[in-house]
C-alpha cells in the first residue's frame, strides 16, 4: 500500500494542475503540464506559484504549507521537517517567474501579485523593479503606489512610466494626426496635386465639355483637388480627467492624449485634474510622464467644480472644445453641474463627455446624470483614443 502523505507522481501532477487551473485558468496547462511530472521544473514552478496563490488557499482553509488538506488526514500542519526550502524573497520570486513561465502566464503572475494580493513592495524595492518589464500593468500599479516611493525607487519608478507612456505615445500617436489632420476637407480645394486629394466628381463635371465622340473619353484639361484640413484654425481643446481612483486607464490615456494633441500645429490645449479640487496642468501637457506623476488619484469628485474652472478658460466659444473624462459620479451639487454645461453649449462651446478613454473603451458611469448631460447638450460616449480623434476630427474639419 501506497505511502499517504508521498502521493505518486501523476497524482501530483494532476493535482497540481488542477489547483493552478483554478486561479491561471487556460494559462496554467501551458506550463504546468509541458514541465513533466513531479520533476524539478515543476517543483520550482508549484513553489514560485504557491509563494503567491498559496496565501488564499491557506485563507479557505484548501491546502497548508506542506500538505494538502483533505486529501488524506486532514492536518493543515506542515507534514515534512526541517529540510523546508527558504521562503523567496520578492526580487528571488520576480526573477524565477520569468525564467520559468511563458512571457503571457508570467505578464498574468505579476499582474495578480499587484492588483490581487497588494504586494506592493513589487513597486517599493529598487531591486525589484529593476527586474520588472515595464508594461501598462506596471506603470499602474507604480501610479498608484507612487506615494510610498522615495529616493532610488522613485526615479527608477519614474524612467519605467517615461519608458511605457513614450511606447503608448508611438503607438497612438500616428493614427490620432491622421484622423485630426488627414481628413478630406470637401469645403476646400487646393492646388497641391497629390493622386489621393484628387475630387473626381468635380474634375469629371468641369471636363463634361471636353468629351471626345470618337474615343469615347474625356479629356481631362483641368483638375481638381481636395484640400487637407486648415492646420492653422484656432481651435481650443480643453480637457477636464476625473482622478477618482476608479478612472485610471482614462486619466493615462488623457495624459498622453493631451501631449499628442499638443504638438499638433495651430491647436492650443488646457488639461485639468480634478477630484474635489481642482488643479491646472497645462503646463506639464509636453511631458506626459511628468504629468502622471504628480496626479493624485484617488479622492471624492467635483464634476461641476471642473467644469465651472473650464468655462473660465473660454475665449472664443465657437472654436473651443470641453472634453470631460469621467464616470459621472457627481460628488457635489448636480444640478450646478447640468447648468454649466448648458451655459457652455448655449454659448456655442462643444462639450464632450467621456464615460471612459482606454483601449477598451467598457466603462462603469453613473447613467441617470449622463442623460442629463446629454439633455443639457454634451454629447456622451466612451471611446478608444482612435475613435475619440476621429470625433475630433469631425468637428475641426
Amino acid at each position: 500500500m501506497s505511502d499517504p502523505q508521498s502521493p505518486t507522481p501523476a497524482s501530483d501532477s494532476a493535482a497540481d494542475l488542477a489547483r493552478w487551473r483554478l486561479i491561471l485558468g487556460r494559462f496554467a496547462e501551458p506550463c504546468l503540464g509541458a514541465a513533466g511530472g513531479t520533476g524539478s521544473k515543476q517543483g520550482q514552478m508549484d513553489r514560485v506559484l504557491d509563494y503567491l496563490y498559496g496565501r488564499e488557499y491557506r485563507g479557505r482553509g484548501v491546502r497548508g504549507k506542506g500538505g494538502k488538506k483533505g486529501a488524506h488526514d486532514g492536518d493543515s500542519e506542515s507534514r515534512h521537517g526541517g529540510d523546508e526550502e527558504s521562503v523567496l524573497a520578492v526580487p528571488e520570486w520576480i526573477q524565477q517567474v520569468r525564467e520559468l513561465f511563458p512571457a503571457d502566464t508570467a505578464e498574468i503572475i505579476q499582474k495578480h501579485a499587484l492588483d490581487r494580493y497588494g504586494m506592493t513592495e513589487l513597486v517599493t524595492d529598487p531591486e525589484v523593479l529593476k527586474k520588472l518589464e515595464p508594461n501598462y500593468e506596471l506603470l499602474k500599479a507604480i501610479l498608484s503606489f507612487k506615494g510610498m516611493m522615495q529616493g532610488e525607487v522613485l526615479e527608477t519608478a519614474r524612467k519605467i512610466v517615461r519608458h511605457v507612456v513614450e511606447e503608448l505615445r508611438r503607438k497612438l500617436a500616428k493614427d490620432i494626426r491622421q484622423a485630426l489632420w488627414g481628413r478630406l476637407n470637401k469645403q476646400r480645394r487646393s492646388r497641391l496635386k497629390v493622386l489621393r486629394n484628387l475630387d473626381w466628381r468635380r474634375t469629371i463635371r468641369a471636363n463634361l465639355k471636353n468629351y471626345d465622340k470618337e474615343r469615347k473619353q474625356i479629356v481631362l484639361g483641368s483638375l481638381h483637388f481636395f484640400s487637407r484640413v486648415d492646420h492653422h484654425m484656432p481651435w481650443h481643446i480643453i480637457m477636464a480627467v476625473d482622478c477618482s481612483g476608479s478612472m485610471m486607464d482614462s486619466v493615462i490615456y488623457s495624459a498622453v492624449m493631451a501631449g499628442i494633441f499638443k504638438s499638433l500645429p495651430a491647436l492650443r490645449v488646457s488639461l485639468t485634474a480634478f477630484d474635489t479640487a481642482v488643479v491646472d496642468l497645462s503646463d506639464q501637457v509636453d511631458d506626459p510622464t511628468e504629468l502622471l506623476m504628480s496626479v493624485q488619484l484617488g479622492g471624492g469628485t467635483n464634476i461641476a467644480g471642473a467644469l465651472g474652472y473650464c468655462e473660465s478658460l473660454v475665449r472664443a466659444p465657437t472654436r473651443t472644445i470641453v472634453v470631460l473624462v469621467t464616470d459621472f459620479f457627481e460628488g457635489g451639487n448636480p444640478n450646478d453641474m447640468i447648468a454649466t454645461i448648458k451655459r457652455l453649449c448655449e454659448s456655442g462651446v462643444r462639450v464632450i463627455g467621456l464615460a471612459a478613454l482606454d483601449a477598451v473603451a467598457q466603462p462603469v458611469y453613473d447613467k441617470a446624470l449622463a442623460e442629463r448631460c446629454v439633455a443639457a447638450g454634451a454629447d456622451v460616449a466612451a471611446v478608444t483614443p482612435q475613435r475619440l480623434a476621429e470625433w475630433l476630427g469631425r468637428i475641426l474639419s
